[in-house]
């Protein structure tokens, strides 16, 4: 843990809002807005659950809630009906960024799947460029209003398709124009990064950064796979690294609360490298990843990760699914764990020096962050 910034309090009566975040986990077909999802569905003649958007939006939570990340995916299937056109993909982009401005965001990459939006005829870099024209327009936006954002796409490939190394070349062409990162996504269990190996190493040989669904639905087999064959430099959730950690109590202790711990070799691995984790605490609760350490917030190991020394990054994963924004993340993990200031600067800087941006870009970011949540704290 870092040296304290900010004073000692745990008073975070403030607005965690105006807080500048960082996004790193944060999927574009998971952030629509329901009247937004009404809107496109009766143009292209979709038929929804409810076309109330509170009612709508209720369904999304209520069917993700689900324990299982199998039914968690399926939710899906309404919203990515609805961004097969360019129109439709420029507006969910332009929003997607609006929102997070309005959450205190200021710099996110935004992952999505270009294969999984052609079904009406759009070619892959067609969508990309439609894409990456809302998320300008959003930003020209923001940043004329006084606020300060900055976005990019991570270009995900879905591991059930064989699409791998096609979607990294189209990650590559675009790499100048929006793009800075790759990812899988999708069904984890059973289809390990091992079969995109070639499209992995393609672009380690291009230099362009990777970052890799694991340890959400499957475990240490799918993160020691996204390491070795992924070329991961960031684990998407990858919190089911703690099973890796044993904690060992002594009953006889004075302080019997405190145990010994003792981390695997995966997980010793994982943190000596600062190999850093996307956790998004309500998700991983929602489809089950953490299910082995219980099943309410506080039994959630990001607390355990955070006081060993892993680079822990706070996310939302799809906040239309989990009816989360990053503040309202950041507000559970304080209220739970008891953070304060210096807590969600050190969770945020962690995410900085984890952005798939230039090391003089990153320095300047933190320079930002820091500043922000000195202004804060008065």
């Amino acid at each position: 843990m870092t040296e304290p910034i900010i004073s000692p309090a745990t008073d975070l009566s403030f607005d965690l809002r105006s807080l500048p975040k960082v996004s790193l986990h944060d999927h574009l077909d998971g952030g629509l807005r329901p009247s937004t999802i009404i809107e496109l569905a009766e143009a292209v003649g979709h038929q929804l659950p409810s076309t109330d958007p509170v009612a709508l939006g209720e369904w999304f939570r209520e069917s993700a809630d689900s324990g299982s990340l199998v039914r968690y995916l399926e939710t899906f299937d309404h919203t990515i009906a609805v961004m097969q056109t360019r129109e439709g993909l420029i507006r969910v982009a332009r929003e997607f960024v609006e929102d997070l401005a309005d959450d205190g965001v200021v710099y996110g990459e935004v992952r999505w799947a270009p294969e999984q939006h052609t079904a009406k005829g759009l070619s892959l870099d067609e969508a990309v460029e439609a894409v990456q024209q809302g998320l300008d327009e959003a930003v020209d936006s923001i940043v004329a209003s006084g606020r300060a954002i900055q976005v990019g796409q991570l270009i995900t490939a879905m591991r059930h398709a064989d699409r791998g190394q096609e979607i990294a070349e189209l990650a590559i062409r675009h790499r100048d124009k929006g793009a800075v990162g790759f990812d899988i996504a999708g069904a984890e269990d059973g289809f390990l990064p091992s079969r995109f190996k070639d499209a992995f190493t393609y672009l380690a040989e291009h230099q362009f950064p990777a970052t890799v669904h694991a340890g959400e639905a499957a475990g240490l087999d799918s993160i020691v796979d996204a390491l070795v064959h992924g070329h991961a430099l960031r684990l998407g959730h990858g919190v089911r690294i703690a099973e890796d950690i044993e904690i060992a109590y002594d009953a006889d202790s004075e302080e019997p609360e405190l145990g010994v711990v003792t981390l695997g070799q995966v997980a010793s691995w994982v943190r000596d490298r600062g190999i850093v984790l996307e956790v998004c605490p309500s998700s991983n609760l929602q489809t089950g990843a953490v299910a082995a350490f219980g099943g309410d917030i506080a039994s959630h190991p990001i607390d355990l990760l955070f006081q060993l020394g892993f680079k822990v990054t706070v996310n939302t994963d799809n906040r239309l699914m989990s009816g989360v924004t990053l503040t309202d993340e950041f507000e559970l993990l304080s209220e739970t764990f008891d953070y304060d200031l210096d807590d969600l600067l050190e969770l945020t800087l962690n995410a900085v020096d984890a952005a798939f941006l230039p090391l003089e870009d990153r320095e300047a970011l933190a320079a930002y962050v820091t500043e922000g949540y000195i202004h804060a704290d008065g």
